[in-house]
């Protein structure tokens, strides 16, 4: 992809960071330096652990890793200390690429050289450790540039379609995670996908605003694919945001339901348009109904919703604009379906046993593509459990309805069934959600001697509100049945959240099944 950018109009910004631009020329050449470095290290298969902020490096590592026929490790940066060198030591790399502020809580909890043989720094490195500016002209050195061909001729062989190409956590919003092996047939395939559906215009400029140690950096390789410039934040926030959408001439952006959220409340406050932004492109976890329509009347832009997860290298299910559209001039169960299948992607609802389940009832949501994972990374019983003859099970509940549009019920695991009765959290969390002093709600269960189940709410009250946890009951009552009611509800300052914005879900049961916190007592669920 850069490679090809570089050719066609190699003094084209590729990526602008700090208001620095890099041209695909110059990526291309501080990729290949990355590949030849690594290849001087060893052949291929080796690792790379790489935790920094958002920065050139990762755009850097994304291509140049995999091209000397290693593979990317991605670690999220906003770790503790422990989980962060766990996350690195599950890896075993041959080199951790950091940056200061990780390798120093790296530090923290053991030496560096127990993590890898080689640490770089990509700012500021301590003594002991190289910089990443090194790592670059090891690339240039005599001997570095080792030719990539296949068998039979010198150097390494060139990576197979089918060979790992990167390596990823998923979200673990229900506890530890697992790691995800994506091939470069996968990333490929998501990003082709993606372009089928939501085609990249001649004069699209991109803004990437979550962390590159998520799957959504694939749409990064989905603009430059495409030959546009990518607008890089270190990291999310609304203020530098809105300024980076009129300074760079940003027209599309992508964005998570609470990054969405946070760029609302902050144009709310301080005024201003986002011009001349022309898409925002929502996904990574469900988005509520009110959210939804405020963003649509509040921006006047054109909305695109992405369904998808690492295991899928990106999005694989889409909500256009033009159903969106629809949506708002009098179909409105569009706008909580997820959208229908991209080119090449087959989807289907099964059963506990496999079975596929009839059109308009819930099933666990199943997935066979190209972009698909080739599975999980060293865990042999996860992949047995995710896959069945050749579909991906995504722990999802869907529907599909007669039209085609998949809509998502909710996660499998956070299904509450509470006397008998199955509630879907994020039924609850949406009509929960239309009170205007909540600021943000999530919906959780908790064990219940006598319902089995029982629904508690976590709200995040507006601020200066003043909401209490009876309101949020009341306000329930009138709008969801009595088998949906909340049990309890927790008024705390802020929900737990992972890197992309997604609702820790099992902090939140810890939270609930505290003994020593507070009941609301009231008929349960199912009564």
């Amino acid at each position: 992809m850069v490679s090809t950018g570089a050719a066609r109009h190699p003094d084209r910004p590729a990526l602008v960071v700090d208001d620095q631009a890099t041209t695909y020329a110059e990526l291309e050449r501080r990729t290949t330096l990355l590949a030849a470095a690594l290849r001087r290290i060893a052949g291929p298969g080796e690792r790379v652990a790489f935790v920094a902020d958002n920065g050139p490096e990762w755009i850097d590592a994304y291509y140049g890793v995999p091209r000397a026929g290693w593979l990317l490790g991605f670690v999220n940066q906003r770790l503790g200390p422990q989980p962060l060198r766990a996350a690195v030591a599950r890896l075993r790399p041959r080199v951790l690429v950091g940056g200061r502020e990780q390798l120093d809580l790296l530090r923290e909890t053991g030496p560096l050289d127990d993590l890898a043989p080689l640490v770089v720094a990509v700012d500021r490195p301590a003594p002991g450790e190289a910089a990443y500016a090194d790592l670059l002209a090891a690339g240039a050195a005599p001997g570095a540039r080792e030719p990539a061909v296949g068998a039979g001729g010198t150097g390494h062989p060139r990576p197979g379609p089918d060979d790992t190409a990167w390596l990823l956590a998923t979200s673990g919003t229900s506890g530890t995670p697992k790691v995800v092996e994506l091939s470069h047939r996968n990333i490929l395939a998501a990003v082709t996908t993606t372009l089928a559906v939501r085609p990249v215009a001649d004069d699209d400029v991109y803004l990437f605003p979550f962390p590159l140690c998520h799957v959504a950096g694939y749409n990064v390789l989905l603009f430059h694919h495409s030959g546009r410039p990518v607008v890089l934040a270190r990291r999310f926030d609304p203020a530098a945001v809105a300024v980076q959408v009129g300074r760079h001439r940003v027209t599309t952006i992508s964005l998570a339901p609470t990054m969405l959220h946070g760029l609302l409340d902050h144009l709310d406050r301080h005024g201003g348009a986002l011009a001349p932004l022309r898409t925002v492109s929502y996904g990574s976890s469900a988005i509520s109904p009110h959210l939804l329509a405020r963003a649509i009347d509040r921006l006047g832009v054109d909305f695109n919703q992405g369904y998808g997860m690492t295991e899928l290298a990106g999005n694989a299910v889409f909500l256009s604009p033009e159903d969106h559209r629809q949506g708002t001039a009098g179909r409105p169960s569009l706008l909580r379906a997820a959208g229908r299948p991209g080119p090449g992607v087959s989807v289907r609802l099964l059963d506990d046993d496999g079975a596929e389940v009839p059109v308009s009832r819930p099933g666990e949501v199943a997935i066979r593509a190209p972009q698909v994972t080739k599975g999980y990374w060293e865990a042999p019983d996860a992949n047995a459990a995710a896959f069945h003859d050749g579909w991906f099970r995504t722990g999802d509940v869907g529907r599909i309805g007669p039209d085609g549009y998949l809509s998502i019920v909710d996660r499998k695991k956070d299904i509450i069934v509470s006397g008998g009765e199955n509630v879907s959290s994020r039924e609850v969390e949406d009509a929960l959600a239309t009170h205007p002093d909540v600021a943000e709600v999530a919906v959780v269960g908790a064990a219940d001697p006598r319902w089995g189940e029982v629904v508690c709410a976590v709200v995040v009250p507006r601020a200066g509100s003043g909401l209490t946890g009876e309101e949020v009951l009341r306000f329930g009552r009138e709008r969801i049945g009595g088998f949906q009611q909340p049990r309890q509800v927790e008024v705390v300052d802020q929900l737990p959240r992972n890197g992309t914005g997604k609702v820790l879900k099992h902090e939140l049961r810890a939270l609930v099944a505290n003994p020593g916190r507070p009941r609301v007592d009231r008929p349960a669920a199912g009564g």
